[in-house]
């Protein structure tokens, strides 16, 4: 067991002291049992920091699903407050977190269904953070790295925690007085890949415009067509 977290107001910590327990896993089972929002589930193990916020939004899952990026940007910002100002931290559309261009880690999220136009009882969101390199021969994976492998061996994985719930907080205080634009405005200047080819998709030539009002992917074709990619494709069961 670590020592006991601190968590802003509106949020309390439950440690896992099991490293084979999965906090995304448990935060979902507790939600829907009817856990309150604010509860911070999180495992804190050698290799790896894993945490998951329970919510309870009172939007639909379309508008709702703006706290996965919200959480990412937390993130961002808790990590550049505490690493060396030379690190750079990126965020993908599907929940990646780059790490001086590397991946590093991902958000995952999950909600109690999938209908975008219905408000959903809960939405957890997940945190899965490499603290140490799975491999010391990290030349054979070189677009993966892990925390202390990039100058940040003086973050400690117990603060990161605490000051990502803080910073994530004050974004969804900041997106519930101001509204969504403000959001995007972050969001944007932390999102890799606008404006490039987005090479893992199915169509391979996409290039990623930007997002639309609820964060849906924009992708440009070849031939100048525009899709949308909603993000609640990125819920999982």
């Amino acid at each position: 067991m670590t020592m006991s977290l601190v968590f802003p107001p509106l949020m309390h910590g439950y440690e896992l002291d099991k490293p084979g327990h999965d906090p995304f896993e448990v935060a979902k089972s507790k939600a829907i049992q009817g856990v309150e929002a604010g509860l911070v589930v999180y495992n804190l193990t050698h290799e790896a920091l894993r945490a998951t916020f329970i919510f309870t939004p009172e939007v639909s899952l379309n508008q709702a699903m703006i706290m996965l990026p919200i959480c990412g940007i937390g993130f961002q910002n808790a990590l550049g407050a505490l690493a060396p100002p030379e690190v750079a931290v990126h965020l993908l559309w599907s929940g990646g977190v780059l790490i001086n261009g590397a991946r590093c880690g991902k958000l995952r999220v999950s909600a109690n269904h999938q209908n975008p136009t219905k408000v959903p009882d809960w939405l957890c969101v997940g945190l899965e953070l490499d603290l140490w390199p799975a491999s010391e021969n990290m030349g054979e994976t070189p677009n993966e790295t892990a925390l202390y492998a990039e100058g940040c061996s003086e973050v400690d994985a117990s603060t990161l925690l605490e000051a990502w719930a803080r910073h994530t907080l004050n974004w969804l205080t900041r997106w519930e007085a101001d509204g969504a634009r403000t959001v995007h405005n972050e969001w944007r200047g932390l999102a890799h890949g606008i404006g490039e080819k987005q090479t893992h998709m199915k169509d391979s030539s996409a290039v990623f415009m930007g997002v639309d009002d609820n964060f849906g992917m924009l992708l440009r074709d070849e031939d100048g067509t525009t899709s949308n990619i909603p993000l609640t494709t990125l819920l999982e069961e």
